[in-house]
């Protein structure tokens, strides 16, 4: 991904308990995690969440990547 991920999610302690989420919602990396995992495709996933599209989907994606590759996520 040629852009930064951190261009799209954020982690605040007071939204969401604190579980990063994409900009300027309340969607976490885990619930589209959870949907790409359940089979949803990208296409179906911004049906469903109008918000987000293919960008803030891959800034998931790598979001989750980074971290897991650091040994940081539980």
């Amino acid at each position: 991904m040629s852009e930064d991920y951190s261009n799209y999610i954020f982690s605040d302690p007071e939204i969401m308990v604190g579980k990063p989420c994409i900009k300027g919602t309340r969607i976490t990396v885990e619930t589209i995690l959870e949907m790409l995992g359940s089979g949803m495709t990208p296409a179906e996933i911004i049906t469903d969440f109008p918000n987000l599209d293919e960008t803030k989907i891959r800034a998931a994606l790598m979001y989750a990547a980074t971290h897991l590759s650091k040994g940081s996520a539980a």
